[in-house]
């Protein structure tokens, strides 16, 4: 191809690597660790000078919990009138506001509305002397939303509790043995707490009395998972944790765990619930804001995270000064082995070394960040400072946040251009009216690409609006491939929402295999508003609509719906992530060495997949001599470079060498530099820099 644009033209030059070129770059690496070594033994002075300190938070944040017994005896104080106001808002929100309602009551033969009428028929005719207990009402509530098993539509109990997690002091996990047989370890201990021959290691056999896999299977029957493997999840994980604003307050006050030590003996432990107060959301999601709108959050999972955080990983809560995914204006690390990070509650960088060689480790806890720009970048620093010959990407338990920063990231890791997911509204008078009130975006939440269709509804009979991406798509690939070896995403049952839609991206641009340790994601496809959210944009901006059908919930209750369906682009366009999920390439049973030793397992399988796939590099460097810019290119595993200058062609070269020198004539200083970096005819690597 000749060079084109104006008065540009191209010079080639073929060179060879020689050793000698390639010892600085050892050098300079070996330079960098030794910087991280130091830096990391700073890092551990630094932590065991204020271990004293943080143990004596800890023991003050568990003084503060309260007996189960005690705390529900503040509870209870809902009248009949406020009962009925919130099952009505209920109803309306499933009728009128709710995106799956179709797929559900199809999918899982279910009927959410006439429950709800059948509980206002009933409450028309009781009194305030004849009404039942409370926490009936809010089981019965809680009851209609699980039913229709999707962890976007809440109904979110008033106080007391709203902000308190239900809590036994050690947590439970599930691996396997060679005979492929299933046993549930303690892993974490709340810090202070013993029992005999108690730790992590034990296993536990009997919960209650029952089997504990039995006990799991009817735990997570209660608890709304898209898919077996969510159910199972969520009730291992709800056995010993539970975040009241969502989940109904446990019917026992202890529970009787039997365990074979970890001497081998047969024990048992009584062990009351206790609750305390949970770490404060990232935002509030009832106000009118980018990023409230921006949502796709499992709850759930994002109160155990924060709660987790409190009760096993204090040093983190220090460094957050207990805000929730905080951005630290120092990088900071918590570990000694980690790459300090400005957001500690957010992401663990390190290298980790495996059986087939020694990889990046790219730990994303949550999406939930009020700067999806500031995550994205904060990403692509981490995973430069890491080895470049393969990158793990781990996004276990991440149950999502902003949709943004979840699809801003991906085009760092493929040259790929990104299609953000698209999202549609159901058609129904309600979301058209509100649609109709921010078609011209005057509050930063532009629902105008769903109005027209919207609108046309009623005539056309079309039960969705039109497919359109929340993400914007300029945003999702303003920078480009960043990272340019192979990647490896590992998922879990517990990857929900915003973090389905990452890992869905991730396989519809086929940036590389996915690592499952269970058989499909989370399964949530959605973007979700609360009931704030949506009174305040039928409030906003004035006048406020004077029939608007959303009234104030009483005592600080809430309830959440999902109100935007995701569908699948690439292979799979069109289809719903909802119900679906995204299922792994490759599967990866959880050991007993994974739980103990670090996930060991599971590393070493993801390094023999990141081993299996191409290594190749695109290093671009560039120099000015008046208005000639040269371009020197390293590559591997390419034969073909094409240059665009701007997003104009300027030429296209076929390889013969790992090195190649090309002089481009007429540039100008700040122009946008790309190069495509092509394998047997296929786009595999770009590279984008201002020159």
């Amino acid at each position: 191809m000749k060079a084109t644009g104006k008065k540009a033209a191209a010079k080639k030059t073929a060179t060879r690597k020689s050793s000698a070129r390639q010892e600085p770059a050892k050098t300079a690496t070996g330079t960098k660790r030794a910087a991280r070594t130091s830096a990391a033994k700073r890092t551990r002075a630094a932590a065991s000078s204020t271990r004293t300190q943080r143990t004596a938070t800890t023991a003050a944040a568990q003084a503060a919990a309260v007996p189960l017994p005690d705390f529900l005896g503040s509870a209870g104080t809902l009248t009949l009138v406020q009962r009925t106001q919130l099952v009505e808002q209920a109803l309306l929100l499933l009728e009128q506001n709710y995106v799956h309602l179709p797929l559900k009551v199809a999918m899982h033969a279910v009927n959410p509305l006439q429950r709800l009428r059948v509980m206002r028929a009933r409450m028309e005719r009781q009194t305030a002397a004849t009404m039942g207990p409370e926490w009936i009402f809010h089981r019965e509530m809680s009851s209609i939303f699980h039913s229709v098993r999707d962890l976007h539509t809440n109904y979110l109990l008033p106080v007391p509790f709203a902000g308190k997690i239900a809590f036994l002091p050690f947590m439970i996990e599930k691996c396997y043995d060679s005979a492929d047989v299933e046993h549930y370890l303690i892993t974490r201990t709340v810090t202070g707490f013993s029992a005999p021959q108690f730790g992590p290691g034990a296993e536990v056999t009997h919960w209650n009395g029952t089997p504990i896999a039995r006990a799991v299977a009817l735990n997570g029957a209660l608890f709304a998972g898209s898919n077996d493997a969510a159910n199972l999840a969520r009730g291992l994980e709800s056995l010993t944790l539970r975040p009241l604003v969502i989940q109904s307050p446990p019917d026992e006050d202890w529970v009787t765990l039997s365990y074979v030590g970890l001497d081998g003996s047969t024990q048992e432990l009584r062990e009351q619930w206790k609750v305390a107060t949970n770490l404060p959301p990232m935002t509030d999601l009832d106000a009118i804001s980018e990023t409230s709108a921006s949502m796709g959050l499992d709850l759930d999972s994002d109160e155990k995270a924060r709660a987790k955080k409190a009760l096993y990983v204090r040093d983190v809560v220090e460094l957050e000064g207990g805000q929730s995914s905080a951005e630290l204006q120092t990088p900071a690390a918590v570990t000694g082995a980690d790459l300090p990070t400005t957001m500690p509650g957010v992401f663990r960088a390190r290298e980790v070394v495996t059986s087939s060689g020694t990889f990046g480790h790219l730990r994303i806890f949550t999406f939930s960040v009020q700067d999806p720009v500031a995550f994205r970048n904060e990403f692509v620093r981490l995973a430069a400072a890491l080895p470049q010959n393969g990158l793990i990407v781990d996004v276990r338990d991440n149950g999502g946040g902003h949709i943004f920063a979840s699809e801003f990231t991906l085009q760092t890791m493929t040259p790929r251009r990104i299609a953000p997911e698209p999202v549609q509204f159901i058609s129904t008078p309600l979301n058209q009216r509100i649609c109709r009130r921010h078609k011209d975006n005057p509050l930063g939440i532009d629902l105008g690409p769903w109005f027209d269709s919207l609108d046309l509804a009623t005539e056309t009979g079309a039960a969705y609006s039109a497919a359109k991406p929340i993400t914007p798509e300029d945003g999702a690939n303003d920078i480009g491939q960043t990272y340019h070896g192979p990647v490896v995403l590992i998922t879990d049952a517990r990857v929900y929402s915003a973090t389905d839609i990452f890992a869905a991206g991730f396989a519809d641009h086929e940036i590389g295999p996915i690592l499952g340790v269970d058989d499909n994601t989370g399964a949530g496809g959605a973007n979700v508003w609360t009931h704030g959210l949506l009174a305040a944009l039928l409030n906003e901006p004035p006048p406020p609509d004077e029939t608007s059908p959303y009234i104030a919930l009483p005592n600080g209750a809430n309830l959440r719906v999902a109100i935007r369906r995701t569908l699948r682009v690439g292979a799979l366009s069109g289809t719903p992530v909802e119900d679906l999920g995204v299922k792994p390439t490759v599967m990866h049973k959880m050991t007993q060495a994974d739980l103990l030793e670090g996930n060991v397992d599971l590393l070493n399988k993801a390094g023999s997949l990141l081993a299996a796939l191409p290594h190749r590099r695109l290093d671009v460097k560039t120099t000015f001599s008046g208005t000639t810019l040269t371009v020197a290119l390293e590559v591997d595993e390419l034969d073909r470079v094409d240059l665009y200058l701007d997003d104009r062609p300027i030429s296209s070269e076929d390889l013969t060498g790992p090195e190649l020198s090309i002089d481009i004539l007429e540039v100008t200083h700040g122009q946008l530099l790309r190069a495509d970096g092509y394998q047997a005819g296929a786009l595999v690597a770009s590279r984008r820099t201002k020159v």
